[in-house]
């Protein structure tokens, strides 16, 4: 069942800044040069996204040099993919269910 998921995930992917550097990171690993450039947000706002997609489980950190690269964790959005489509197949079934009213 989808309550298995962190809620911290779920509140991370709930902005939509966080969710479009999550499909920029879903193309590529970028630095946070790179992410200011693609999504236009102020170094100091980006940083604070990226904390809170790190504390969510969704990005990792590599550094390199006085550069820090940002790689999305595949295996958690699969995570989530997987509980989203049971969460469908049971409202598929659901919709056939009709509780009567009193």
């Amino acid at each position: 069942m989808l309550t298995s998921v962190d809620p911290d995930v779920i509140r991370a992917l709930g902005d939509p800044l966080r969710l479009r550097i999550v499909a920029l990171l879903a193309r590529e690993t970028l630095c946070t040069t790179h992410l200011v450039e693609e999504t236009g947000a102020r170094q100091t706002n980006l940083s604070n996204h990226m904390k809170v997609l790190r504390e969510a489980g969704l990005v990792e950190t590599e550094p390199c040099g006085r550069f820090t690269y940002y790689k999305l964790k595949a295996d958690v959005l699969a995570g989530l993919s997987e509980r989203f489509a049971e969460l469908a197949d049971s409202a598929r079934t659901a919709a056939e269910n009709k509780r009567a009213c009193p």
